[in-house]
């Protein structure tokens, strides 16, 4: 499986996060948004990066065997944004720790329920979820909302 390690973000994961993220979110929106939209969204996203120093922001990153592998994102009021990892590294426990890593900033910072969306076509990131604890709790359009009960 390799070994992982989830951290912090640092400065030079800038660009391997906005890789990471193109590449995953292309696997599950291709076939299902105009290709377009997602040459748009790619277009600004890797024109401009993301900013890891936002307050009400939490940035993990993950490593597998010292190359950058995924990251989650997560807000202090119990939002999961975001939990991206490379498709070269799918099934090899980088979700897994980056889904761990997440839910214990939420817990050390009190949140007893997290949240998030998932697109509803996106089955393989649902399955992950619900294997991981959530449940269905509803649906705004093409997304489905879910929330999991942390045990503080």
């Amino acid at each position: 499986m390799g070994t992982i390690t989830v951290r912090p973000p640092r400065a030079e994961d800038k660009w391997p996060l906005v890789d990471v993220h193109v590449k995953a979110r292309r696997s599950y929106y291709e076939g299902h948004v105009p290709e377009a939209e997602l040459a748009e969204w790619e277009r600004s996203a890797r024109a401009t990066g993301y900013v890891f120093d936002k307050p009400d922001r939490i940035w993990l990153c993950a490593e597998l065997d010292q190359v950058f592998a995924g990251f989650a994102l997560v807000t202090p009021a119990g939002d999961l944004l975001q939990l991206q990892v490379a498709p070269r590294c799918w099934g090899r426990g980088v979700g897994h720790s980056l889904h761990e890593a997440a839910m214990d900033a939420l817990r050390d910072l009190g949140v007893t329920t997290a949240r998030l969306h998932v697109f509803a076509e996106n089955h393989r990131a649902r399955r992950f979820y619900t294997d991981h604890g959530w449940r269905e709790t509803g649906r705004d359009g093409d997304h489905v909302r879910m929330a999991l009960e942390l045990r503080v």
